[in-house]
Protein backbone atom coordinates (compact mmCIF):
# COMPACT_ATOMS: atom_id res chain seq x y z
CA UNK A 1 0.00 0.00 0.00
CA UNK A 2 1.53 3.25 -0.57
CA UNK A 3 0.23 6.44 0.12
CA UNK A 4 -0.39 9.92 -1.85
CA UNK A 5 -2.14 12.54 -2.66
CA UNK A 6 -5.86 12.44 -3.21
CA UNK A 7 -6.55 15.05 -5.99
CA UNK A 8 -6.41 13.83 -9.41
CA UNK A 9 -6.84 17.74 -10.91
CA UNK A 10 -8.74 20.78 -10.27
CA UNK A 11 -12.13 19.37 -10.54
CA UNK A 12 -11.77 16.21 -8.32
CA UNK A 13 -13.72 18.32 -5.98
CA UNK A 14 -13.68 14.85 -2.98
CA UNK A 15 -9.87 14.33 -3.81
CA UNK A 16 -9.12 18.45 -3.43
CA UNK A 17 -11.14 18.41 -0.14
CA UNK A 18 -9.09 15.19 1.18
CA UNK A 19 -6.02 17.05 0.23
CA UNK A 20 -6.50 20.57 2.02
CA UNK A 21 -7.35 18.68 5.35
CA UNK A 22 -3.87 17.11 5.65
CA UNK A 23 -5.39 13.51 4.40
CA UNK A 24 -3.44 11.06 2.65
CA UNK A 25 -5.17 8.18 -0.11
CA UNK A 26 -3.74 4.89 -0.98
CA UNK A 27 -4.84 1.94 -2.67
CA UNK A 28 -5.83 -1.61 -0.71
CA UNK A 29 -6.21 -5.16 -2.88
CA UNK A 30 -9.10 -7.37 -2.24
CA UNK A 31 -10.63 -10.44 -3.82
CA UNK A 32 -13.17 -10.27 -5.77
CA UNK A 33 -14.76 -13.23 -4.17
CA UNK A 34 -13.71 -13.98 -0.78
CA UNK A 35 -13.87 -17.62 -1.00
CA UNK A 36 -11.32 -17.64 -3.55
CA UNK A 37 -8.88 -15.38 -2.29
CA UNK A 38 -5.68 -16.05 -4.29
CA UNK A 39 -8.16 -15.29 -7.74
CA UNK A 40 -9.12 -12.27 -8.90
CA UNK A 41 -8.58 -9.06 -7.31
CA UNK A 42 -10.12 -5.26 -7.04
CA UNK A 43 -8.43 -2.36 -5.46
CA UNK A 44 -10.48 -0.50 -2.29
CA UNK A 45 -9.65 3.47 -2.19
CA UNK A 46 -9.26 4.79 1.04
CA UNK A 47 -8.28 8.24 2.84
CA UNK A 48 -6.54 8.80 6.08
CA UNK A 49 -5.65 12.12 8.16
CA UNK A 50 -3.72 11.67 11.03
CA UNK A 51 -4.83 12.70 14.82
CA UNK A 52 -3.54 15.74 15.32
CA UNK A 53 -3.88 14.74 19.24
CA UNK A 54 -2.70 11.95 20.95
CA UNK A 55 -4.72 9.19 19.01
CA UNK A 56 -7.35 6.92 20.41
CA UNK A 57 -7.13 4.57 17.78
CA UNK A 58 -8.93 4.52 13.82
CA UNK A 59 -11.74 5.93 13.10
CA UNK A 60 -13.36 5.06 10.06
CA UNK A 61 -16.05 7.18 9.03
CA UNK A 62 -19.09 5.61 6.42
CA UNK A 63 -21.67 8.55 5.12
CA UNK A 64 -24.41 6.18 4.00
CA UNK A 65 -26.03 5.72 0.79
CA UNK A 66 -24.70 3.79 0.41
CA UNK A 67 -22.40 5.63 -1.68
CA UNK A 68 -18.16 6.79 -2.21
CA UNK A 69 -17.25 7.55 1.35
CA UNK A 70 -13.72 8.68 1.23
CA UNK A 71 -15.26 12.11 2.16
CA UNK A 72 -16.04 10.44 5.73
CA UNK A 73 -12.93 12.24 6.57
CA UNK A 74 -14.34 15.73 5.50
CA UNK A 75 -17.65 14.72 6.67
CA UNK A 76 -16.40 14.38 10.61
CA UNK A 77 -14.09 17.12 10.86
CA UNK A 78 -16.79 19.46 10.31
CA UNK A 79 -19.21 17.25 12.74
CA UNK A 80 -16.60 17.68 15.74
CA UNK A 81 -13.23 19.27 14.78
CA UNK A 82 -12.24 18.52 18.25
CA UNK A 83 -13.37 14.93 18.53
CA UNK A 84 -11.50 14.18 15.09
CA UNK A 85 -8.41 15.08 16.15
CA UNK A 86 -8.09 12.44 18.75
CA UNK A 87 -8.62 10.04 16.06
CA UNK A 88 -6.58 8.61 12.77
CA UNK A 89 -9.85 9.47 10.57
CA UNK A 90 -10.28 6.96 7.89
CA UNK A 91 -12.99 7.14 4.80
CA UNK A 92 -13.39 3.88 2.17
CA UNK A 93 -14.92 4.29 -1.11
CA UNK A 94 -16.69 0.38 -0.97
CA UNK A 95 -16.22 -1.50 -3.30
CA UNK A 96 -17.93 -0.75 -6.96
CA UNK A 97 -18.12 3.10 -5.89
CA UNK A 98 -15.80 6.25 -6.52
CA UNK A 99 -12.70 4.93 -7.32
CA UNK A 100 -13.22 1.26 -6.21
CA UNK A 101 -13.79 -0.39 -9.38
CA UNK A 102 -16.95 1.81 -9.99
CA UNK A 103 -19.99 -0.11 -11.70
CA UNK A 104 -21.70 1.90 -13.90
CA UNK A 105 -24.26 0.16 -15.65
CA UNK A 106 -25.28 3.49 -17.76
CA UNK A 107 -28.57 4.57 -16.00
CA UNK A 108 -29.79 7.95 -17.37
CA UNK A 109 -30.32 10.24 -14.52
CA UNK A 110 -34.13 10.63 -15.45
CA UNK A 111 -34.67 7.05 -16.02
CA UNK A 112 -33.20 6.11 -12.78
CA UNK A 113 -34.92 8.51 -10.93
CA UNK A 114 -38.52 7.37 -12.70
CA UNK A 115 -38.11 3.82 -10.76
CA UNK A 116 -36.48 5.38 -8.03
CA UNK A 117 -38.62 8.77 -6.87
CA UNK A 118 -41.76 8.08 -8.83
CA UNK A 119 -44.85 6.02 -7.35
CA UNK A 120 -47.70 3.43 -8.44
CA UNK A 121 -50.99 4.75 -7.80
CA UNK A 122 -52.85 2.77 -10.45
CA UNK A 123 -52.41 -0.23 -13.10
CA UNK A 124 -50.85 2.16 -15.56
CA UNK A 125 -48.41 3.71 -13.47
CA UNK A 126 -47.47 0.31 -12.20
CA UNK A 127 -46.82 -1.12 -15.47
CA UNK A 128 -44.74 1.72 -16.65
CA UNK A 129 -42.68 0.95 -13.01
CA UNK A 130 -41.84 -2.25 -14.28
CA UNK A 131 -41.05 -1.55 -18.17
CA UNK A 132 -38.61 0.99 -16.84
CA UNK A 133 -37.26 -1.71 -13.33
CA UNK A 134 -36.85 -4.09 -16.45
CA UNK A 135 -35.05 -1.81 -18.39
CA UNK A 136 -32.84 -0.52 -15.85
CA UNK A 137 -31.86 -4.42 -14.61
CA UNK A 138 -31.14 -5.13 -18.36
CA UNK A 139 -28.53 -2.56 -18.92
CA UNK A 140 -26.31 -4.34 -16.11
CA UNK A 141 -26.23 -7.54 -17.81
CA UNK A 142 -22.59 -6.41 -19.01
CA UNK A 143 -21.23 -6.57 -15.14
CA UNK A 144 -22.84 -9.78 -14.24
CA UNK A 145 -19.43 -11.30 -13.36
CA UNK A 146 -19.10 -8.58 -10.43
CA UNK A 147 -22.64 -8.27 -9.23
CA UNK A 148 -22.88 -11.00 -6.93
CA UNK A 149 -19.97 -9.92 -4.93
CA UNK A 150 -21.36 -6.12 -4.40
CA UNK A 151 -23.06 -6.84 -0.76
CA UNK A 152 -22.72 -5.70 2.47
CA UNK A 153 -20.97 -8.75 3.87
CA UNK A 154 -18.27 -8.67 0.61
CA UNK A 155 -18.03 -4.45 2.00
CA UNK A 156 -17.49 -5.72 5.90
CA UNK A 157 -14.93 -8.00 4.47
CA UNK A 158 -12.98 -5.26 2.37
CA UNK A 159 -13.10 -3.03 5.80
CA UNK A 160 -11.58 -5.60 7.74
CA UNK A 161 -8.65 -6.07 5.22
CA UNK A 162 -7.91 -2.16 5.12
CA UNK A 163 -7.68 -2.72 8.92
CA UNK A 164 -5.20 -5.15 8.15
CA UNK A 165 -3.69 -3.07 5.93
CA UNK A 166 -3.75 -0.30 8.39
CA UNK A 167 -1.57 -2.35 10.94
CA UNK A 168 -3.78 -2.21 13.54
CA UNK A 169 -5.51 -4.58 16.21
CA UNK A 170 -9.23 -3.02 16.76
CA UNK A 171 -11.03 0.02 14.75
CA UNK A 172 -13.56 2.07 15.77
CA UNK A 173 -16.37 3.11 13.30
CA UNK A 174 -19.23 5.87 12.89
CA UNK A 175 -21.85 5.32 10.81
CA UNK A 176 -24.69 6.99 8.69
CA UNK A 177 -27.90 5.62 7.70
CA UNK A 178 -26.90 2.68 5.09
CA UNK A 179 -23.37 3.56 7.59
CA UNK A 180 -25.38 1.72 9.93
CA UNK A 181 -26.05 -1.59 8.99
CA UNK A 182 -22.77 -2.01 7.93
CA UNK A 183 -21.38 -1.14 10.73
CA UNK A 184 -23.78 -3.87 12.19
CA UNK A 185 -22.46 -6.33 9.77
CA UNK A 186 -19.21 -5.80 10.38
CA UNK A 187 -20.31 -6.34 14.62
CA UNK A 188 -21.49 -9.49 13.27
CA UNK A 189 -18.38 -10.80 11.34
CA UNK A 190 -15.43 -9.06 13.16
CA UNK A 191 -16.18 -8.49 16.82
CA UNK A 192 -13.01 -9.09 17.86
CA UNK A 193 -11.49 -6.42 15.59
CA UNK A 194 -14.08 -3.71 16.74
CA UNK A 195 -13.41 -1.14 19.50
CA UNK A 196 -16.29 1.88 19.50
CA UNK A 197 -18.74 1.59 17.49
CA UNK A 198 -21.07 4.83 16.45
CA UNK A 199 -24.52 4.29 14.27
CA UNK A 200 -26.43 7.18 13.53
CA UNK A 201 -30.12 6.37 11.85
CA UNK A 202 -29.90 3.31 11.83
CA UNK A 203 -31.49 0.27 9.40
CA UNK A 204 -33.40 -2.65 10.78
CA UNK A 205 -31.41 -5.45 11.46
CA UNK A 206 -33.71 -7.31 8.65
CA UNK A 207 -34.92 -4.59 6.63
CA UNK A 208 -32.06 -3.24 4.21
CA UNK A 209 -31.96 -4.84 0.49
CA UNK A 210 -34.03 -4.24 -2.13
CA UNK A 211 -37.15 -3.65 -0.05
CA UNK A 212 -35.82 -1.40 2.58
CA UNK A 213 -38.51 1.48 2.23
CA UNK A 214 -41.67 -1.00 2.42
CA UNK A 215 -42.14 -0.07 6.13
CA UNK A 216 -41.79 3.96 5.54
CA UNK A 217 -45.09 5.26 4.50
CA UNK A 218 -46.23 5.67 7.92
CA UNK A 219 -42.86 7.21 8.88
CA UNK A 220 -43.57 9.67 6.02
CA UNK A 221 -47.10 10.49 6.64
CA UNK A 222 -46.31 11.65 10.39
CA UNK A 223 -43.43 13.79 9.34
CA UNK A 224 -45.86 14.76 6.47
CA UNK A 225 -48.24 15.82 9.74
CA UNK A 226 -45.13 17.56 11.82
CA UNK A 227 -44.91 20.17 8.81
CA UNK A 228 -48.37 20.49 8.76
CA UNK A 229 -48.11 21.26 12.60
CA UNK A 230 -45.46 23.66 12.08
CA UNK A 231 -47.11 25.26 8.70
CA UNK A 232 -50.34 26.45 10.36
CA UNK A 233 -48.21 28.22 13.44
CA UNK A 234 -46.02 29.90 11.40
CA UNK A 235 -48.70 31.13 9.02
CA UNK A 236 -47.68 29.68 5.76
CA UNK A 237 -50.88 30.34 3.93
CA UNK A 238 -51.80 26.84 3.84
CA UNK A 239 -54.32 26.89 6.71
CA UNK A 240 -55.16 27.88 10.35
CA UNK A 241 -54.19 24.34 11.81
CA UNK A 242 -52.57 21.03 11.49
CA UNK A 243 -55.97 19.59 9.80
CA UNK A 244 -56.61 22.52 7.74
CA UNK A 245 -52.89 22.30 6.41
CA UNK A 246 -53.15 18.35 5.63
CA UNK A 247 -56.57 18.93 3.99
CA UNK A 248 -54.63 21.45 1.84
CA UNK A 249 -52.39 18.63 0.95
CA UNK A 250 -55.28 16.16 0.46
CA UNK A 251 -56.67 18.96 -2.26
CA UNK A 252 -53.70 18.22 -4.21
CA UNK A 253 -53.59 14.97 -4.41
CA UNK A 254 -57.08 14.74 -5.36
CA UNK A 255 -56.84 16.89 -8.05
CA UNK A 256 -53.59 15.51 -9.61
CA UNK A 257 -55.45 12.05 -9.83
CA UNK A 258 -58.09 14.02 -12.20
CA UNK A 259 -55.42 15.46 -13.94
CA UNK A 260 -51.56 16.41 -13.70
CA UNK A 261 -50.39 19.83 -12.86
CA UNK A 262 -49.10 22.54 -14.82
CA UNK A 263 -45.83 23.71 -12.55
CA UNK A 264 -44.49 26.14 -14.76
CA UNK A 265 -43.62 24.21 -17.85
CA UNK A 266 -43.22 20.80 -16.32
CA UNK A 267 -46.07 18.57 -15.53
CA UNK A 268 -46.54 16.69 -11.82
CA UNK A 269 -48.09 13.72 -12.19
CA UNK A 270 -50.07 11.78 -9.91
CA UNK A 271 -47.08 8.67 -10.22
CA UNK A 272 -44.62 11.89 -9.19
CA UNK A 273 -46.44 13.77 -6.67
CA UNK A 274 -45.69 11.60 -3.30
CA UNK A 275 -41.87 11.93 -3.73
CA UNK A 276 -42.33 15.56 -4.09
CA UNK A 277 -43.74 15.26 -0.79
CA UNK A 278 -41.34 13.52 1.16
CA UNK A 279 -39.97 15.81 3.82
CA UNK A 280 -36.41 14.36 5.68
CA UNK A 281 -35.43 17.14 7.56
CA UNK A 282 -37.37 19.38 10.21
CA UNK A 283 -35.69 22.60 10.22
CA UNK A 284 -37.54 25.63 10.22
CA UNK A 285 -35.51 26.49 7.08
CA UNK A 286 -36.13 23.30 5.40
CA UNK A 287 -39.95 23.28 6.35
CA UNK A 288 -40.24 26.95 4.89
CA UNK A 289 -39.00 25.63 1.39
CA UNK A 290 -41.29 22.70 1.87
CA UNK A 291 -44.23 24.88 2.40
CA UNK A 292 -43.55 27.15 -0.57
CA UNK A 293 -43.20 24.31 -3.08
CA UNK A 294 -46.74 23.12 -1.41
CA UNK A 295 -48.18 26.52 -2.15
CA UNK A 296 -47.38 25.64 -5.98
CA UNK A 297 -48.74 22.68 -6.27
CA UNK A 298 -51.52 23.99 -4.29
CA UNK A 299 -52.09 26.72 -6.88
CA UNK A 300 -51.27 24.78 -9.51
CA UNK A 301 -54.47 22.57 -8.49
CA UNK A 302 -56.60 25.69 -8.47
CA UNK A 303 -55.45 26.31 -12.49
CA UNK A 304 -53.57 29.13 -11.05
CA UNK A 305 -50.18 30.57 -13.21
CA UNK A 306 -47.47 28.95 -11.07
CA UNK A 307 -43.53 29.60 -11.20
CA UNK A 308 -41.59 26.73 -9.85
CA UNK A 309 -39.23 27.44 -6.84
CA UNK A 310 -35.50 27.63 -7.40
CA UNK A 311 -35.42 24.47 -5.28
CA UNK A 312 -38.57 22.76 -7.26
CA UNK A 313 -37.07 23.66 -10.95
CA UNK A 314 -33.55 22.32 -9.86
CA UNK A 315 -35.84 18.87 -8.97
CA UNK A 316 -37.75 18.93 -11.98
CA UNK A 317 -34.42 19.25 -13.63
CA UNK A 318 -32.80 16.25 -12.72
CA UNK A 319 -35.94 14.20 -13.40
CA UNK A 320 -36.08 15.49 -17.15
CA UNK A 321 -31.98 14.91 -16.89
CA UNK A 322 -31.14 11.80 -20.31
CA UNK A 323 -27.13 12.37 -18.79
CA UNK A 324 -25.22 9.28 -17.24
CA UNK A 325 -23.50 11.02 -14.13
CA UNK A 326 -21.32 8.30 -12.30
CA UNK A 327 -20.55 10.46 -9.33
CA UNK A 328 -24.45 9.68 -8.63
CA UNK A 329 -23.26 5.89 -8.47
CA UNK A 330 -27.10 4.54 -8.76
CA UNK A 331 -26.55 1.44 -10.73
CA UNK A 332 -24.08 0.37 -7.82
CA UNK A 333 -26.25 1.48 -5.24
CA UNK A 334 -29.01 -0.96 -6.30
CA UNK A 335 -26.24 -3.58 -7.07
CA UNK A 336 -25.90 -3.35 -3.60
CA UNK A 337 -29.76 -3.87 -2.53
CA UNK A 338 -29.64 -7.10 -4.86
CA UNK A 339 -26.85 -8.30 -3.33
CA UNK A 340 -27.66 -8.40 0.29
CA UNK A 341 -31.34 -9.93 -0.42
CA UNK A 342 -33.33 -11.75 -2.55
CA UNK A 343 -36.33 -9.97 -3.75
CA UNK A 344 -39.74 -11.25 -5.10
CA UNK A 345 -39.16 -11.73 -9.27
CA UNK A 346 -43.43 -11.75 -9.57
CA UNK A 347 -44.24 -8.17 -10.60
CA UNK A 348 -47.66 -8.69 -9.03
CA UNK A 349 -46.40 -9.73 -5.57
CA UNK A 350 -45.36 -5.46 -5.51
CA UNK A 351 -48.48 -4.75 -7.00
CA UNK A 352 -50.90 -6.66 -4.51
CA UNK A 353 -48.71 -5.63 -1.70
CA UNK A 354 -49.48 -1.54 -2.88
CA UNK A 355 -53.43 -2.68 -3.03
CA UNK A 356 -53.54 -4.55 0.38
CA UNK A 357 -51.98 -1.18 2.00
CA UNK A 358 -53.38 1.37 -0.20
CA UNK A 359 -56.02 2.47 2.80
CA UNK A 360 -53.53 3.19 5.29
CA UNK A 361 -51.14 4.48 3.02
CA UNK A 362 -52.70 6.34 0.08
CA UNK A 363 -50.03 8.80 -0.46
CA UNK A 364 -46.78 6.94 -0.06
CA UNK A 365 -47.62 3.30 -0.11
CA UNK A 366 -47.97 3.21 -3.90
CA UNK A 367 -44.26 4.74 -3.23
CA UNK A 368 -42.83 2.58 -0.77
CA UNK A 369 -43.73 -0.50 -1.73
CA UNK A 370 -43.11 -0.33 -5.82
CA UNK A 371 -40.96 -2.49 -7.59
CA UNK A 372 -37.80 -2.16 -8.37
CA UNK A 373 -34.77 -3.37 -10.75
CA UNK A 374 -33.99 -5.78 -8.13
CA UNK A 375 -36.94 -7.82 -9.36
CA UNK A 376 -35.40 -8.41 -12.96
CA UNK A 377 -31.74 -8.76 -11.81
CA UNK A 378 -29.29 -10.47 -13.99
CA UNK A 379 -28.07 -12.29 -10.94
CA UNK A 380 -28.99 -13.46 -7.09
CA UNK A 381 -27.67 -13.03 -3.96
CA UNK A 382 -24.71 -15.75 -2.76
CA UNK A 383 -25.06 -15.30 0.97
CA UNK A 384 -27.88 -15.33 3.02
CA UNK A 385 -28.39 -11.57 4.90
CA UNK A 386 -26.68 -11.38 8.17
CA UNK A 387 -28.57 -12.51 11.08
CA UNK A 388 -27.11 -9.44 13.95
CA UNK A 389 -27.27 -10.93 17.04
CA UNK A 390 -24.35 -9.77 19.15
CA UNK A 391 -23.57 -7.97 22.29
CA UNK A 392 -20.47 -5.94 21.83
CA UNK A 393 -20.65 -2.27 23.46
CA UNK A 394 -22.47 0.24 20.63
CA UNK A 395 -23.67 3.55 20.55
CA UNK A 396 -27.19 4.17 18.84
CA UNK A 397 -28.29 7.47 17.90
CA UNK A 398 -32.01 8.34 16.58
CA UNK A 399 -34.91 10.21 15.83
CA UNK A 400 -38.36 9.55 17.05
CA UNK A 401 -39.74 10.35 13.94
CA UNK A 402 -37.18 10.06 11.00
CA UNK A 403 -39.11 9.44 7.96
CA UNK A 404 -36.33 7.58 6.01
CA UNK A 405 -35.85 4.70 9.16
CA UNK A 406 -38.72 4.31 10.77
CA UNK A 407 -37.87 4.22 14.58
CA UNK A 408 -39.97 0.85 15.13
CA UNK A 409 -36.78 -0.59 13.17
CA UNK A 410 -34.18 1.13 14.74
CA UNK A 411 -35.28 0.04 18.43
CA UNK A 412 -35.00 -3.41 16.67
CA UNK A 413 -31.89 -3.03 15.62
CA UNK A 414 -31.05 -1.57 19.58
CA UNK A 415 -32.38 -5.67 20.54
CA UNK A 416 -30.41 -7.02 17.93
CA UNK A 417 -27.23 -5.27 19.01
CA UNK A 418 -27.88 -6.32 22.90
CA UNK A 419 -24.56 -4.63 24.34
CA UNK A 420 -25.91 -0.82 22.98
CA UNK A 421 -27.42 1.46 24.04
CA UNK A 422 -30.02 3.94 22.29
CA UNK A 423 -30.15 7.44 22.42
CA UNK A 424 -32.93 9.24 21.07
CA UNK A 425 -33.94 12.75 20.16
CA UNK A 426 -37.69 13.40 21.40
CA UNK A 427 -40.42 15.13 19.01
CA UNK A 428 -37.73 15.19 15.93
CA UNK A 429 -38.34 13.92 12.58
CA UNK A 430 -35.43 13.92 10.23
CA UNK A 431 -32.65 11.92 9.49
CA UNK A 432 -29.65 11.88 10.58
CA UNK A 433 -29.07 13.41 14.17
CA UNK A 434 -25.18 13.74 15.24
CA UNK A 435 -24.78 17.45 15.07
CA UNK A 436 -28.03 19.13 16.15
CA UNK A 437 -28.42 18.09 19.87
CA UNK A 438 -25.97 18.87 22.50
CA UNK A 439 -27.13 16.20 24.79
CA UNK A 440 -26.58 14.07 22.17
CA UNK A 441 -23.25 15.19 20.64
CA UNK A 442 -22.11 15.42 24.52
CA UNK A 443 -23.06 11.37 24.63
CA UNK A 444 -21.22 10.59 21.25
CA UNK A 445 -18.05 12.27 22.35
CA UNK A 446 -17.97 10.94 26.28
CA UNK A 447 -18.05 7.24 24.46
CA UNK A 448 -15.53 8.01 21.71
CA UNK A 449 -12.84 9.52 24.05
CA UNK A 450 -13.82 7.54 27.44
CA UNK A 451 -15.38 4.41 25.54
CA UNK A 452 -17.98 4.97 28.34
CA UNK A 453 -21.34 4.23 27.19
CA UNK A 454 -24.35 5.40 29.27
CA UNK A 455 -25.59 3.06 31.91
CA UNK A 456 -29.25 3.60 30.43
CA UNK A 457 -30.75 4.34 27.44
CA UNK A 458 -31.52 8.03 26.97
CA UNK A 459 -33.76 10.58 25.75
CA UNK A 460 -32.70 14.26 24.61
CA UNK A 461 -35.11 17.00 23.58
CA UNK A 462 -34.32 19.38 20.68
CA UNK A 463 -32.50 22.37 21.13
CA UNK A 464 -33.70 25.26 19.56
CA UNK A 465 -36.23 24.88 17.39
CA UNK A 466 -38.37 28.47 17.51
CA UNK A 467 -42.10 27.94 17.70
CA UNK A 468 -41.90 24.41 19.32
CA UNK A 469 -45.18 24.20 21.92
CA UNK A 470 -42.59 22.21 24.29
CA UNK A 471 -39.93 24.35 25.54
CA UNK A 472 -36.18 22.80 24.81
CA UNK A 473 -33.95 21.63 27.08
Amino acid sequence: MTWHTCSTGADDETGNALDAVGARCAEVAVPLDYRLPGGRQISIAIARRAATAPSKGTLVVNIGGPEASRQGVNYFLDKSPELAAQYDLVGIDPRFFGRSNAVECGWRTDRYLRSAQYASPNRAAFADSVSVARELAAQCTPYRDLLPYASTRSIARDMDRVRTALGIQRLSYFGMSYGTYLGAVYLQMFPASADRFVLDSSHGPDSYGPRWTRETAPADAAALADWADWAARHNSGLGPTKAAVLSTVDHIAATVKRHPLQVGTHQVTEAMLPGLLLTVDDTDASYAEFSAAVRVYRDAANDLPVTPTSTQEERFALYDLPDVIPAFGFSATIANQCADRAAPRDPEVYYRDIQTHRAAESLYGPLARDVSPCTFWPTRPLEPPTRIANNHPALMLAASGDPAVPYAGQVAMHQALQGSRLVTLADTFRHGVYGVSPCMDATVTRYLTTNALPPADLTCTPQGRPGRTRPAS
